[in-house]
């Protein structure tokens, strides 16, 4: 059920903004993933110090049985601190705090993958792996309607609003420079950003970035992204496939291990893309939250997209499973796309799978 925004002078809010918070005041937000595995959570906390490193941060808690990560007699559900990020709507020294979530006994939550990413991650260490994410969604209305779309209609079919200009084509930009600003103080690597082939659709990028680094990034982003559309009084929605028969959303993974990059790499990614053509439904699995439910209405085989059922790839073919990018073929080195991950995969899981198929052979 949609809540029904609240008619706030936000003119008059603002004034607020200015109150000086005492000097040893330092406001934390810690950020998590909820048990969909695919919404985010957050809440706040005062400290007299500021932090440098997450070690220097207590572990928290908060009440599982409300995000669906634990049961109402024995709810409390704990946030270990993993990142600091510097807070874009607060400045100064104050922070925000990606952190994964524990049970009562301490052992991961079953949507946190970011520990076993972790460790995998250690384990492939000396291949020096590193991931970038391509993330499209889009922008819609508090009760879904595609922003830029006609009320009750669809806009002109795709292609003249991918990296457009002009009103009649683009929506919300200002939000997005805002976003784009927003990530870059905050400390996420952004990478860019551009329209996409719907007039509510946008593109960012992270990475690319060793390890976990990409992962950690592009949750952190999510979340910015997420608060900046309710100030904008929008919503930012990873669903694949909002509307049937457009266009969807994909979290497009990019990957390279050190082999790949060094001279005549090229022969270790058409390795790698082998191994990924054998395992091609258990990476399905992984890449939407859940378990390819999300991707069967995206990957049709039609907009662009390949089908679900078939493995291909291909050079400079974005109709593919797997691209090789046209310089990446001919500089003979370089890196892979995969495009199946869905815009609600959890990155954690792709860099997982990827890390198991094509480093560890799994």
């Amino acid at each position: 059920m949609n809540t029904v925004p609240l008619p706030l002078n936000k003119a008059a809010m603002r004034k607020y903004e200015d109150l000086e918070v005492p000097c040893e005041a330092v406001l934390a937000t810690y950020v998590w993933v909820d048990g969909t595995g695919i919404n985010l959570r957050s809440k706040d906390r005062t400290f007299d110090f500021v932090p440098k490193i997450n070690k220097d941060l207590p572990i928290w808690y908060f009440d599982g049985s409300n995000t669906a990560q634990a049961a109402t007699d024995n709810s409390d559900t704990f946030i270990f601190p993993q990142v600091i990020y510097q807070d874009p709507f607060r400045r100064g020294s104050h922070i925000m705090v990606l952190a994964d979530t524990y049970q009562h006994n301490y052992q991961p939550t079953p949507s946190n993958y970011r520990k076993d990413c972790t460790l995998m991650c250690e384990k492939g260490e000396v291949e020096e792996p590193w991931f970038g994410f391509n993330q499209e969604f889009f922008l819609t209305t508090p009760d879904g309607r595609p922003l830029g779309w006609p009320p009750g209609g669809f806009p002109a079919p795709p292609g003249p609003y991918y990296c457009a200009i002009g009103a009649n084509k683009i929506v919300a930009r200002d939000l997005m420079e805002a976003f784009y600003r927003c990530c870059l103080y905050a400390g996420v690597h952004i990478n860019g950003i551009n329209p996409g082939t719907t007039p509510s659709q946008w593109n960012f990028q992270v990475g690319p970035s060793p390890g976990i680094t990409a992962a950690d990034d592009l949750w952190m982003a999510r979340y910015i992204l997420s608060r900046l559309a309710e100030e904008y009084g929008t919503v930012a929605t990873f669903e694949p496939q909002p509307v049937p028969d457009w266009p969807g959303n994909g979290t497009f993974a990019y990957f390279s291990s050190k082999d790949m990059r060094e001279e005549d790499g090229i022969l270790v990614i058409e390795r790698a893309i082998d191994k990924l053509s054998r395992r091609h439904g258990v990476h399905i699995n992984e890449y939407d939250a859940h378990n390819g439910a999300d991707n069967a209405r995206r990957l049709t085989g039609k907009n662009g997209m390949p089908n679900i059922r078939d493995f291909t790839a291909g050079v400079a073919n974005r109709c593919c499973s797997v691209r090789i990018p046209r310089q990446v073929s001919e500089d003979k080195h370089g890196y892979l796309e995969d495009r199946r991950p869905a815009a609600n995969a959890d990155p954690y899981r792709i860099i997982s799978i990827l890390l198991k198929t094509c480093i560890f052979d799994e």
